[in-house]
């Protein structure tokens, strides 16, 4: 049977319908945009969260219209964000911690809407100048003691502290003794079992950058101290730099890397309790 398509004879009406059209779909991004910052919104959007957990929340809807309408792109590609998508479809929601801010952080929080996703960043002036244009993140700044150029000597000396290691005595709080810990962080991240931790930050490609040492090592930390059921999910990216994959070895640990795409490497570290039950546990991290 032939196939018979509506088509106005007048052209001019045909692009006056396309025009309305996509008007039309705008106006009702723009009308849930607007809705979302009512009080009326989030008691409507409570209620049917309760009854459908595929409700879309104020923080997705802010998402689409951001990166439907902005030319900046995450700095991930599309393969390595996928790995990252995947364990928090099948965790969310979830406590969701990541080193960086950056043009990707409104994409993480809206995969993890009804869970609770903490940004730390190390420029105080950049985490101002995000809220402002996008007060739904949760971000606080970080001062990081760290060098790059320091790296190989932390990586060899940081044995010798007790307060580094062995790491079933390792502690981040306050510990002032162990540089690689980052000791002054807000209180939500210790008091926080994170499922999820992504390094994306800080600065790493020069000397004077403070580099993702203190982050690979204070996130295996973390991990090792679970207390919770089931592993620790910890993203690192720009695994092809040398102080990234050192780092990496060392703390994080070849065999518990399931996964590695582009510059990113997917880690699936189990709580140290765990790993002694089974009679594997090593002098070191690894």
């Amino acid at each position: 049977m032939t196939q018979r398509h509506f088509l106005p004879e007048n052209p001019c009406l045909l692009v006056s319908l396309l025009s309305g059209l996509i008007g039309g779909v705008f106006l009702v991004f723009i009308f849930y945009i607007r809705a979302a910052d009512s009080p009326l919104f989030h008691t409507h959007a409570a209620a049917a969260a309760a009854t459908s957990p595929l409700q879309t929340t104020p923080i997705q809807l802010r998402a689409i219209l951001h990166y439907a309408t902005s030319t900046v792109v995450p700095q991930q590609t599309i393969d390595e964000i996928t790995i990252s998508f995947d364990v928090l479809r099948s965790l969310s929601p979830c406590n969701f911690l990541v080193f960086g801010l950056g043009h990707d952080s409104l994409m993480w929080a809206s995969l993890n809407p009804r869970g609770t996703t903490l940004f730390l960043e190390e420029t105080p002036e950049w985490v101002q100048t995000t809220l402002k244009i996008v007060p739904d993140l949760n971000a606080h700044a970080v001062n990081y003691t760290t060098k790059l150029y320091e790296s190989n000597d932390l990586l060899s000396s940081y044995k010798s502290e007790p307060d580094c290691f062995p790491p079933d005595k390792a502690y981040l709080k306050n510990n002032e003794r162990c540089r690689l810990a980052l000791n002054m962080l807000p209180d939500e991240v210790y008091d926080k079992e994170w499922d999820l931790i992504m390094i994306d930050a800080p600065r790493g490609y020069f000397d004077e950058a403070p580099g993702r040492m203190a982050a690979i090592y204070s996130a295996a930390v973390m991990a090792r101290k679970r207390k919770g059921s089931g592993v620790t999910h910890v993203f690192l990216h720009d695994v092809d730099r040398k102080v990234e994959k050192a780092y990496a070895e060392e703390f994080l640990c070849r065999k518990y890397l399931v996964k590695g795409v582009g510059r990113l490497w997917h880690f699936e570290i189990p709580p140290a309790a765990k790993v002694t039950e089974e009679g594997s546990e090593s002098a070191g991290f690894c």
